[in-house]
Protein backbone atom coordinates (compact mmCIF):
# COMPACT_ATOMS: atom_id res chain seq x y z
CA UNK A 1 0.00 0.00 0.00
CA UNK A 2 2.88 2.35 0.73
CA UNK A 3 4.14 1.99 -2.85
CA UNK A 4 0.68 2.68 -4.28
CA UNK A 5 0.04 5.60 -1.91
CA UNK A 6 3.37 7.29 -2.65
CA UNK A 7 3.27 6.61 -6.40
CA UNK A 8 6.47 4.57 -6.53
CA UNK A 9 6.74 2.92 -9.96
CA UNK A 10 6.18 -0.83 -9.95
CA UNK A 11 9.56 -1.46 -11.58
CA UNK A 12 11.22 -0.23 -8.35
CA UNK A 13 11.02 -3.87 -7.20
CA UNK A 14 13.49 -4.72 -10.00
CA UNK A 15 16.19 -2.38 -8.67
CA UNK A 16 19.31 -3.94 -7.18
CA UNK A 17 18.76 -2.51 -3.70
CA UNK A 18 15.08 -3.45 -3.31
CA UNK A 19 15.62 -7.11 -2.35
CA UNK A 20 18.38 -6.40 0.19
CA UNK A 21 16.24 -3.63 1.73
CA UNK A 22 13.29 -5.99 2.23
CA UNK A 23 15.63 -8.66 3.62
CA UNK A 24 17.20 -6.19 6.07
CA UNK A 25 13.78 -5.06 7.30
CA UNK A 26 12.72 -8.69 7.75
CA UNK A 27 15.89 -9.59 9.66
CA UNK A 28 15.32 -6.76 12.12
CA UNK A 29 11.88 -8.09 12.98
CA UNK A 30 9.00 -6.35 14.74
CA UNK A 31 9.61 -3.00 16.39
CA UNK A 32 11.79 -1.42 13.70
CA UNK A 33 11.34 2.34 13.86
CA UNK A 34 11.30 3.98 10.42
CA UNK A 35 13.71 6.84 9.78
CA UNK A 36 12.34 10.32 10.27
CA UNK A 37 11.89 12.86 7.51
CA UNK A 38 14.94 14.72 8.89
CA UNK A 39 17.11 11.56 8.93
CA UNK A 40 16.30 10.78 5.28
CA UNK A 41 16.67 14.42 4.22
CA UNK A 42 19.90 15.35 6.05
CA UNK A 43 22.32 12.72 7.45
CA UNK A 44 21.35 9.79 5.18
CA UNK A 45 21.39 12.02 2.09
CA UNK A 46 24.78 13.47 3.09
CA UNK A 47 26.13 9.95 3.55
CA UNK A 48 24.87 8.97 0.07
CA UNK A 49 26.37 12.11 -1.51
CA UNK A 50 29.70 11.25 0.13
CA UNK A 51 29.43 7.71 -1.28
CA UNK A 52 28.74 9.00 -4.81
CA UNK A 53 31.62 11.50 -4.55
CA UNK A 54 33.93 8.65 -3.54
CA UNK A 55 32.83 6.62 -6.57
CA UNK A 56 33.38 9.64 -8.83
CA UNK A 57 36.87 10.15 -7.38
CA UNK A 58 37.73 6.52 -8.12
CA UNK A 59 36.62 7.10 -11.73
CA UNK A 60 38.69 10.29 -12.00
CA UNK A 61 41.74 8.54 -10.55
CA UNK A 62 41.56 5.96 -13.35
CA UNK A 63 41.39 8.49 -16.20
CA UNK A 64 45.14 9.24 -16.29
CA UNK A 65 46.00 5.53 -15.89
CA UNK A 66 43.78 4.04 -18.59
CA UNK A 67 42.29 6.97 -20.54
CA UNK A 68 38.62 7.62 -21.09
CA UNK A 69 36.00 8.52 -23.67
CA UNK A 70 33.82 11.61 -23.58
CA UNK A 71 30.31 10.83 -24.76
CA UNK A 72 27.83 13.48 -25.84
CA UNK A 73 24.16 12.63 -26.29
CA UNK A 74 21.60 15.11 -27.61
CA UNK A 75 17.86 14.98 -26.95
CA UNK A 76 14.78 17.21 -27.00
CA UNK A 77 12.45 17.58 -24.02
CA UNK A 78 8.65 18.04 -23.95
CA UNK A 79 9.09 21.83 -24.20
CA UNK A 80 11.09 21.35 -27.41
CA UNK A 81 14.36 22.42 -25.76
CA UNK A 82 17.55 20.81 -26.98
CA UNK A 83 19.80 19.29 -24.31
CA UNK A 84 23.23 17.69 -24.44
CA UNK A 85 24.25 15.15 -21.82
CA UNK A 86 27.98 14.75 -21.25
CA UNK A 87 29.29 11.49 -19.85
CA UNK A 88 32.73 9.97 -19.34
CA UNK A 89 33.34 6.30 -19.91
CA UNK A 90 36.38 4.49 -18.53
CA UNK A 91 37.29 1.01 -17.33
CA UNK A 92 35.09 1.50 -14.23
CA UNK A 93 32.00 2.32 -16.30
CA UNK A 94 30.12 5.42 -17.39
CA UNK A 95 29.72 8.52 -15.24
CA UNK A 96 27.32 11.40 -15.93
CA UNK A 97 29.12 14.77 -15.87
CA UNK A 98 26.67 17.47 -16.91
CA UNK A 99 23.58 18.28 -18.92
CA UNK A 100 23.46 21.57 -20.85
CA UNK A 101 20.47 23.34 -22.38
CA UNK A 102 21.68 24.11 -25.88
CA UNK A 103 18.38 25.47 -27.19
CA UNK A 104 19.93 28.87 -27.81
CA UNK A 105 22.72 27.30 -29.89
CA UNK A 106 22.04 27.16 -33.55
CA UNK A 107 23.21 23.93 -35.13
CA UNK A 108 26.63 25.53 -35.30
CA UNK A 109 29.82 23.46 -35.59
CA UNK A 110 31.95 26.18 -33.96
CA UNK A 111 29.71 26.36 -30.89
CA UNK A 112 29.73 22.58 -30.64
CA UNK A 113 33.51 22.59 -30.96
CA UNK A 114 33.81 25.13 -28.12
CA UNK A 115 31.49 23.06 -25.94
CA UNK A 116 33.29 19.76 -26.63
CA UNK A 117 36.65 21.46 -26.18
CA UNK A 118 35.50 22.74 -22.78
CA UNK A 119 34.79 19.16 -21.69
CA UNK A 120 38.06 17.83 -23.10
CA UNK A 121 39.88 20.47 -21.04
CA UNK A 122 37.74 19.66 -17.97
CA UNK A 123 38.65 15.97 -18.23
CA UNK A 124 42.20 16.88 -19.34
CA UNK A 125 43.26 16.36 -22.91
CA UNK A 126 45.92 13.77 -22.02
CA UNK A 127 43.20 11.57 -20.46
CA UNK A 128 40.82 11.64 -23.43
CA UNK A 129 41.17 8.81 -25.93
CA UNK A 130 38.10 9.68 -27.97
CA UNK A 131 34.99 11.85 -28.13
CA UNK A 132 31.78 10.09 -29.14
CA UNK A 133 28.79 12.04 -30.51
CA UNK A 134 25.98 11.42 -32.95
CA UNK A 135 26.52 12.16 -36.63
CA UNK A 136 24.77 15.54 -36.77
CA UNK A 137 26.57 17.85 -39.21
CA UNK A 138 27.57 20.30 -36.44
CA UNK A 139 29.10 17.46 -34.43
CA UNK A 140 31.03 16.14 -37.42
CA UNK A 141 32.50 19.61 -38.02
CA UNK A 142 33.26 20.01 -34.29
CA UNK A 143 35.02 16.62 -34.31
CA UNK A 144 37.21 17.62 -37.22
CA UNK A 145 38.18 20.84 -35.42
CA UNK A 146 38.75 19.01 -32.14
Amino acid sequence: RWMYDSGIPFNAVNYDYFGPMIEAIGQFGPGLKPPTYHMIRVPYLKKEVDHVNKLMKEHRDDWPKYGCSIMCHGWTDKRNRTWLNFLVNCSRGTMFIESIDTSSYSKDGNKMFNLLDKFVKKIREANVIQVVTDSAAANVLAGKNL
